[in-house]
């Protein structure tokens, strides 16, 4: 990718959480709205790297693990500006930009330049697999942000601590969009297992048992299955529903970074 590119949207994102920051400390008009101008403009910087990346390997940029979580952040910070639109969520991104920060910064610190796509790998199912996880992800740490402004907004509540400039959504919204994107997210994550498990089957003749990020999907997913299940059928709700999506998110975060930047594997940009 871009490099150029993706140093001006880690500057965008970088920026954007300054500013967001600033105005929860010196409570001046204006800043909320530059802040999400900034996160704008280091999406498309963003998208502008990925494209650029897209261009010169002739394939998308979701082969590796740095270009996996190059995309999941780019698609977090894409995913709040939609809901921005539509929803009183602004507060949000003071949440959404250190998030899409880090996980682009750890994508840039690890990019090793485009690899060479395996001949058994040249398959439809490739797009499919990665864009299915990748969203899956994305909604996730779309549920980590808001489970986080809920216990916030909730412990600011019962401290009576309230302020005008910090006007987070109501619980109930806070609720209902946490069981959405834990949803969704479940849903989009399963497919992406289902068609790896497919895709594996078709490139290797079997599912692989060495790969390092088996372990990690596997853990993942039985968390927010846990989670989801939980909220679906025994009434799991509010504080509790939030911290355990909250603890779902970092072992997601742990073992994608732990696993695919660290222990290699086929995930992460090898492929065997």
């Amino acid at each position: 990718m871009d490099l150029n590119l993706l140093r001006a949207a880690l500057a965008g994102y970088f920026a954007a959480t300054a500013v967001l920051v600033a105005e929860l400390l010196v409570r001046r008009p204006g800043l909320k709205s530059a802040g999400i101008r900034l996160l704008w403009i280091g999406a498309v910087a963003h998208v502008g790297a990925l494209v650029a990346r897209t261009a010169a390997a002739g394939y998308p940029p979701i082969t590796s693990s740095s270009e996996t979580l190059s995309v999941v952040g780019l698609a977090i910070v894409v995913g709040f500006l939609v809901l921005e639109r539509r929803r009183p969520v602004a507060t949000l991104a003071v949440m959404i930009g250190p998030l899409a920060f880090v996980l682009t910064f750890v994508a840039y610190a690890f990019y090793r330049g485009v690899t060479e796509l395996p001949p058994n790998l040249k398959s439809a199912l490739l797009p499919v697999h990665a864009s299915l996880a990748i969203l899956g992800i994305a909604l996730f740490s779309l549920a980590f942000a808001v489970s986080l402004a809920y216990l916030i907004h909730e412990r600011r509540l019962k401290a009576k601590r309230v302020t005008s400039h910090l006007r987070l959504p109501p619980l109930e919204m806070l609720d209902r969009l946490n069981y959405r994107f834990l949803k969704w997210g479940l849903s989009l994550y399963t497919l992406a297992i289902v068609s790896g498990i497919v895709w594996a089957h078709l490139a290797w003749g079997r599912l692989w048992s060495t790969e390092p990020l088996l372990f990690s999907t596997a853990c993942t997913w039985l968390v927010y299955a846990l989670v989801f299940q939980g909220r679906a059928t025994a009434g799991l709700r509010g504080r509790r529903a939030a911290a355990l999506t909250i603890l779902g998110f970092v072992i997601l975060f742990v073992l994608l970074i732990g696993e695919k930047v660290f222990m290699g594997g086929r995930h992460g940009g090898t492929f065997g």
